[in-house]
């Protein structure tokens, strides 16, 4: 298994109110195929590339742990160490919107940079 390089960007995806009506706008408007996610009592989207069972993006609903989320797309960067990235990120005046939560075999959170702009941070499990 290769381990996913540090600074790169792994996965991107949109947090709406109703993602039901937003992933068929983007499958109509991109070809993307959503595949249903299920989320207990609701579901979230992977969108899969055209002709390809590979997901390109999400769509999901602001509920759950996407709740207080921001409607806008929200890229995943790699990290080594998701704890120390977060706290560089407040020294440089940046802040946390969403402390650390498991994502898959991994860690995610979401930062403000000094700018405002939003993005998220992933840690790949570390294998032992």
């Amino acid at each position: 298994l290769e381990k996913t390089e540090p600074g790169s960007i792994v996965w991107v995806d949109l947090t709406v109110p109703d993602a039901e009506t937003l992933k068929s706008f983007y499958s109509e408007v991109t070809g993307w195929r959503p595949v249903p996610v299920a989320m207990g009592e609701y579901k979230d989207y992977a969108m899969n590339t055209p002709g390809s069972d590979q997901p390109t993006a999400g769509v999901c609903n602001a509920r759950g742990t996407n709740a207080g989320l921001p409607a806008q797309w929200l890229i995943y960067i790699a990290v080594n160490d998701i704890d120390a990235a977060m706290t560089r990120c407040e020294e440089l005046g940046g802040s946390v919107v969403v402390r650390p939560k498991g994502l898959g075999k991994g860690r995610y959170c979401v930062i403000r940079d000094p700018a405002g702009a939003v993005c998220a941070l992933y840690q790949e499990a570390v294998e032992v």
